[in-house]
């Protein structure tokens, strides 16, 4: 799913045809994309067409848990534009029912989409030889997604299911639950290209590409209208049920123009034309997202861009601070500058600013980049620990100089004596 799709998944030929039978549903046909981290906090979609998206909740590693900070607001901002949003779980557990059972324990009860909506597991590394083992632990974790209230899909591409998953029986029990990604080339590709499409029983939801746009980004399409689940109608802005992040969306989509302050997050509406300048707007500014840094009567200057647009051209993808947990500053990056100089400027690390914005290398930051940094309410900088081998919460907050309670209630952790080597704790 991100950067994890093999070669072996180009140029698997088949021919689809697509059968007259059963109910129409409204999402048949409908594009769509998946977001992990490296999709940013807010994720960004290829088309003003594209109706859905999965964003990455976290997963297991074999069993070492990496949660995804971005989860919540991406699903927030694609509700808030009005599009369907489902979850995917990076779902390495191997043949082992145990290791499915700690990461469904964990990541179950994080889950922001509506009822019903799309929980997938993601199965496309870490395989073990044992095909049953494999698949029997699969199927745990899609009956324990269905116990949850959720609708469970399988994901990956077909040369990796066929040789390690018996996958015919996963749609015996869950029928039409297969994600299953095959692209023809890495060119952009804005639509699929059936001609490349996975020979599988099962399919409904299609991966065509992982070069949607220039740049990347994953392109789906939904062939049965199984993204329509946990939706009215299939409408992103009715939910069945509530959650924080799809009321925070909605919250956010009904934000008028006149409304749109300073401090909010908005993304420019794929049918802005122009900005106020009169220049036309490119296309990939239309896929990001921006701060508004000042409001003007009815104009809005954007950061990163630096930009004056009408205020009736952006989307609220939030309603204002709402998902902020103190005073955020952001600086321009400009030539010369590097993240060590930044951060001295800020009173903090650059340790810091490369895990506040998801940089994996510090030492590449480029000329107009926007570089954010959140310090807590007091203006104290957070800080994180990572867990090592025979720690426990008590030797940790003696270590840290702060309180067990203090470290439960920062990280939301549920039971404090299940940590474990290599967790990143803030305190």
């Amino acid at each position: 799913m991100k950067k994890l799709i093999k070669k072996a998944a180009i140029g698997m030929v088949a021919f689809f045809v697509v059968a007259a039978s059963g109910p129409v549903f409204a999402a048949v046909g409908d594009q769509g994309v998946d977001w992990s981290k490296y999709n940013g906090d807010y994720g960004n979609f290829g088309y003003d067409h594209d109706k859905f998206a999965f964003s990455q909740v976290g997963g297991t590693y074999g069993g070492l848990f990496v949660d995804q900070a971005t989860y919540s607001t991406q699903v927030a901002s694609a509700i808030a534009q009005g599009k369907r949003a489902h979850t995917y779980i990076w779902y390495q557990v191997g043949g082992s029912q145990e290791v499915a059972k700690a990461a469904l324990d964990r990541y179950l009860p994080k889950i922001q989409t509506p009822k019903n909506s799309i929980v997938a597991l993601d199965y496309e590394s870490g395989a073990s030889g044992d095909k049953q083992a494999n698949t029997d632990a699969i199927l745990y974790g899609m009956r324990r997604v269905k116990a949850a209230g959720y609708t469970p899909m399988y994901y990956s591409y077909k040369p990796y299911t066929l040789a390690n998953v018996n996958y015919k029986q996963i749609i015996k029990e869950f029928p039409n639950s297969l994600w299953i990604a095959a692209y023809p080339n890495y060119e952009v590709t804005p639509v699929p290209n059936y001609s490349f499409f996975p020979s599988m029983d099962g399919i409904s939801v299609f991966q065509f590409t992982s070069t949607y746009v220039a740049g990347g980004l994953d392109g789906n399409v939904d062939l049965t209208g199984i993204t329509d689940k946990g939706y009215e109608g299939g409408n992103a802005t009715k939910p069945d049920t509530d959650t924080p992040a799809t009321d925070d969306g909605k919250d956010a989509n009904e934000v008028t123009p006149s409304e749109i302050q300073e401090g909010m997050t908005v993304t420019i509406k794929f049918s802005a034309t122009n900005y106020s300048t009169g220049q036309a707007i490119p296309k990939w500014v239309k896929e990001n997202s921006y701060k508004v840094l000042q409001k003007s009567g009815n104009k809005v200057l954007l950061d990163n861009i630096m930009s004056w647009v009408e205020a009736s051209d952006v989307q609220a993808l939030d309603t204002g601070g709402s998902n902020s947990t103190g005073n955020t500053q952001t600086h321009i990056v400009q030539s010369g500058d590097t993240l060590s100089g930044i951060a001295s400027n800020w009173g903090t690390n650059w340790q810091e600013l490369a895990r506040q914005n998801s940089l994996s290398n510090p030492n590449m930051i480029y000329t107009g980049q926007v570089i954010r940094f959140t310090g807590g309410q007091s203006g104290v900088t957070s800080r994180t620990y990572t867990v090592r081998s025979g720690d426990n919460l008590s030797s940790i907050a003696s270590r840290l100089g702060t309180k067990v309670q203090s470290l439960v209630s920062m990280n939301g952790i549920s039971n404090p004596n299940l940590i474990y080597a290599g967790q990143t704790l803030n305190y």
